[in-house]
């Protein structure tokens, strides 16, 4: 027997269809959209938060764009360029210096597909701050990097970079910037891509900051020399920076603090010589295996974590294969023994209160996810976590 509740709906629907009267629903109040004088479509505001998503019905509104969390889409290079923000999504579709699994490219929309059901205006109950309240967070798309060259496209996602960071943010503070020429700039959060994107995002990260301290959630060092690179080169050929030794480049450049206080957490990787360990302190970081977490608790990783960057300006590079496979399967280079998402996400919200001046997710390779979008999921809600963590601690000294 059906609920008496359920069988009064079923008439009515039946009632309704009988009579073709179509059933009436309370008028939901939202705000309206009005054309600019000229006739022209203002998109400025069309695709504002306050009216996008609000009333799908409504003769102003507009269905299907995907952005990350819903944040509101700008378009940062062309005709919104003028429009101030104070942190902007920005997509790197890029998987093309990985050393096992491609497909990472694919990775910027898998990751807003799985942020569909978020909203930077929701309160996150977790981190105990709702984004929209302490920042304007915009998706700016992705940047069109070109699959044909590895250098070219690296350029091409630095000089976007580096356009956003040089902005003015949409907030300032009465206190002192960290930023290096005194000012308040926007901050970035990438979605990737495979990890080589994290060179050149260092590099814009650092002309405004200087060198900052990096902490890096992974399954593998990523600090390799280039003659350590697995492949047969032939006599005097260039080895090129690949997923797993953008670090050691960015060391060579300056772009990481000084003195060991960048550090790893959810080492768990196999090496091909001991000699690994060495390298990766003479790069300048301190390692965290993800096997410690069984030893300290979350709380004894978050401990670490802040005794190695201290009060830098931290940047925050997240490969997913951080958290188990069981959990996040769809990444290039998959380790078991990671982190589950309860975990990574007390981690996050242990370090609260650092100056996180940036961002990026990386090697979410939506075509080895699953039905359920775990691994998309998973990453989305990381990065609403990042989020969180920059509205909780402005860019001040």
């Amino acid at each position: 027997m059906y609920p008496s509740s359920v069988l009064l709906v079923a008439a009515l629907v039946s009632r309704a269809a009988a009579q073709q009267t179509p059933l009436s629903y309370p008028s939901v109040e939202s705000p309206s959209y009005q054309p600019v004088e000229d006739g022209e479509t203002d998109f400025t505001r069309l695709f504002s938060s306050d009216l996008l998503f609000r009333d799908p019905w409504s003769k102003d509104s507009w269905n299907g764009l995907v952005s990350y969390a819903q944040a509101q889409p700008i378009r940062c290079f062309g005709a919104d360029a003028d429009v101030p923000y104070d942190v902007a999504v920005l997509g790197a579709p890029f998987d093309t210096a990985t050393s096992y699994r491609p497909g990472a490219r694919f990775g910027p929309n898998g990751i807003r597909q799985g942020a569909r059901r978020m909203h930077v205006g929701v309160i996150n109950v977790h981190q105990k701050v709702r984004v929209s309240d302490h920042l304007a967070v915009v998706d700016c798309g992705d940047v069109p990097m070109t699959f044909m060259d590895n250098k070219v496209a690296l350029r091409q996602l630095e000089a976007a970079n580096k356009a956003l960071l040089r902005r003015e943010a949409f907030r300032s503070y009465n206190q002192t910037s960290l930023a290096k020429d005194g000012k308040f700039h926007p901050r970035v959060l990438t979605l990737g891509g495979d990890h080589t994107i994290t060179l050149p995002l260092l590099r814009g990260v650092a002309e405004i900051y200087g060198p900052v301290s990096v902490i890096h959630f992974d399954s593998h060092l990523d600090t390799r020399k280039p003659n350590r690179v697995y492949g047969p080169w032939l006599p005097g050929e260039e080895i090129p920076v690949t997923h797993g030794s953008y670090f050691y480049y960015a060391h060579k450049e300056g772009l990481l603090a000084p003195n060991n206080a960048n550090i790893h957490v959810g080492i768990r990787s196999g090496m091909d010589s001991w000699d690994n360990y060495e390298n990766d302190w003479e790069v300048g970081f301190v390692i965290s295996h993800a096997e410690d977490i069984e030893e300290i608790g979350w709380r004894g990783v978050v401990k670490k974590i802040r005794e190695v960057v201290g009060d830098n300006p931290v940047y925050i590079s997240l490969d997913i294969d951080v958290i188990d496979p069981g959990f996040a399967p769809a990444t290039g280079t998959p380790e078991i023994g990671g982190f589950t998402t309860r975990e990574i996400k007390k981690i996050f919200q242990g370090m609260a209160g650092l100056k996180v001046v940036g961002a990026d997710i990386v090697e979410v390779a939506p075509g080895y996810d699953s039905q359920a979008e775990l691994t998309q999921i998973v990453a989305a809600n990381i990065g609403w976590d990042m989020l969180a963590l920059m509205a909780k601690t402005p860019t001040v000294a």
